[in-house]
């Protein structure tokens, strides 16, 4: 994985979070997977240790999560 992942759901925690990423690492450094947009890859978050959203994978595999806005069991849902 050479760029960062950033999950989330829409909500609004999720979207100002989502500003920040984008701010902070730049918009060629992050892909954005908005579930409701995209609901085919809640698997690949959940299998890269997603717990919650909103969160961030890095190149590295290691799994940020930020500010609790939704458990992947109520994103599913």
């Amino acid at each position: 994985m050479s760029k960062s992942v950033f999950y989330h759901a829409g909500c609004p925690v999720c979207i100002s979070a989502e500003h920040d990423i984008i701010e902070l690492i730049g918009k060629e450094n992050v892909d954005i997977v908005h579930f409701g947009e995209d609901a085919s890859r809640i698997s690949e978050a959940e299998n890269a240790g997603v717990k919650s959203v909103p969160a961030l994978v890095t190149p590295n595999g290691n799994v940020l999560h930020i500010n609790f806005g939704a458990s992947m069991e109520d994103v599913k849902a």
